[in-house]
């Protein structure tokens, strides 16, 4: 039977690139250019809440490194290496040779080589834990705390069929194949946006991978800046295997969807055509939603009835208004994930 140090040989030992340190000692080691700074993120993946115990390994293995690529993307950082941590319950070889193919043919797309990790044996289920390191120029990351009033909305790629594609597999929905056909690659093969990211660094202020649903995730950007926002529901890039959903059911996969791993983004309203170029040169499509409005100073001392998801928010929460087709605002916003609702 093959050790543990036979299986990392085998599935997870990769040439390191020249100067890199990689798997095989006690501490990976890299460099970083003189002037850049290191950004680091760190994702935890638990069989039964965030993937389904049949998930096709070779997409598990991509996805389980997507979704932190997807963070540095959103900091307009450059992927430098990654550590990989997974707690098996059984040693199945078939299953981990399509892992570790998903995994490294993502991140040789990325330049995102794999340095370091840990396995051990799980009492019950698959744990998946996976640490990405980039580089990024002093004081050019694209961070939370950016927008500005006067700023634009910007969406990346399309929104909504992840959720759609869970709920089915969840048995929430009836069961659609020819629906669940056209949105489960959207959740177990998402693209990290790291193109576009490093493209935007000098143009936008702020942004936030779309990780939770774009109201809760574009939230953080509002507490963070201080701001509010306005977004138009008809703008809203929705996908178009999404057609013919109920409305409510369209709206809440669009709005609180989560698992889509494009960038929510604000830039300066005289920036669009600096936008759509940096768009083009990435190969990615953007969307403009919707604006930052300066916060109201009354709302410092007042509830926002109109954020996302809560009707009770605390005084001074930013205001996150949503209007629909006839410029009405919506007053049931759709709540994005939460690991611990009501704690």
């Amino acid at each position: 039977m093959a050790s543990e140090f036979d299986l990392i040989a085998r599935y997870f030992t990769r040439t390191a690139p020249t100067g890199l340190l990689g798997v095989g000692d006690d501490c990976a080691l890299f460099p970083v250019p003189p002037g850049e700074q290191v950004a680091t993120s760190t994702d935890l993946l638990l069989e039964g809440r965030h993937f389904f115990p049949d998930v096709d390994p070779k997409s598990l293995g991509h996805k389980a490194l997507a979704v932190n690529l997807s963070d540095l993307a959103a900091m307009g950082a450059r992927p430098i290496g990654c550590v990989l941590g997974l707690a098996l319950p059984r040693l199945d070889e078939p299953w981990l040779a399509a892992f570790a193919d998903g995994f490294h043919a993502l991140a040789a797309v990325h330049g995102c080589p794999l340095i370091g990790g840990d396995t051990t044996r799980s009492a019950h289920d698959l744990a998946i834990s996976v640490t990405v390191f980039g580089a990024v120029p002093a004081n050019a990351a694209l961070r939370r705390d950016g927008a500005r009033a006067g700023d634009d909305i910007w969406v990346s790629g399309e929104l909504g069929a992840a959720d759609v594609a869970y709920r089915l597999l969840d048995g929430q929905y009836p069961a659609d194949p020819e629906r669940l056909a056209a949105t489960r690659g959207a959740l177990e093969w998402p693209e990290p946006q790291v193109p576009l990211g490093l493209a935007l660094r000098g143009i936008a202020h702020a942004a936030i991978d779309i990780s939770d649903g774009l109201l809760q995730d574009l939230g953080h950007i509002l507490a963070a800046s201080r701001v509010g926002a306005v977004l138009h529901e008809d703008r809203m890039p929705a996908a178009a295997a999404l057609a013919g959903l109920p409305a409510q059911a369209l709206r809440r996969a669009v709005l609180g969807g989560g698992d889509v791993y494009q960038l929510c983004f604000t830039a300066p309203a005289g920036r669009r055509d600096a936008v759509l170029a940096a768009a083009r040169s990435a190969g990615a499509r953007v969307t403009r939603v919707g604006g930052i409005v300066a916060r109201e100073p009354a709302q410092d001392a007042m509830p926002a009835a109109t954020r996302a998801g809560d009707t009770s928010a605390p005084a001074g929460a930013p205001r996150l208004v949503v209007l629909d087709a006839t410029g009405q605002p919506l007053t049931q916003l759709p709540a994005g994930f939460d690991h611990f609702p009501g704690a």
